[in-house]
């Protein structure tokens, strides 16, 4: 894959930001970890990752704030895949309406997340 293109995996589980780590870097992109909304709002910022994997319920601010300030600064194109336990309908729909690109439920296969990550990485401008 490709070092140049860098993914925050928002997380507040070790367990499951450590899976996605590891998936993640073993197919070769960069990567960078949060572990509440406040710090990966600010970590955004600074380094302008391509993709934000988002968690939904996180400390701080939650996935739904934390997407919807990704996506209100015309200068940050980055896509969004929020990965979450909230499975029903409604939380999907509110999902891709705060901005999401992509919304996956857990359990996440690896395979499920290469796949949406190298479509995902397709379109990146």
């Amino acid at each position: 894959m490709s070092e140049e293109i860098q993914v925050l995996i928002v997380e507040d589980s070790p367990t499951a930001r450590h899976q996605m780590v590891e998936i993640v870097k073993a197919a070769g992109y960069s990567y960078l970890t949060a572990e509440d909304g406040e710090s990966a709002i600010e970590l955004i910022k600074q380094r302008h990752p391509e993709v934000v994997v988002l968690d939904i319920v996180l400390p701080k601010k939650n996935g739904y704030q934390v997407c919807r300030a990704i996506k209100s600064d015309p200068e940050l194109a980055i896509k969004v895949l929020m990965v979450t336990a909230k499975d029903q309908e409604n939380d999907r729909i509110w999902g891709h309406r705060q901005g999401a690109d992509v919304y996956l439920s857990k359990p996440i296969n690896r395979n499920q997340l290469l796949d949406v990550l190298s479509e995902m990485v397709a379109s990146v401008p």
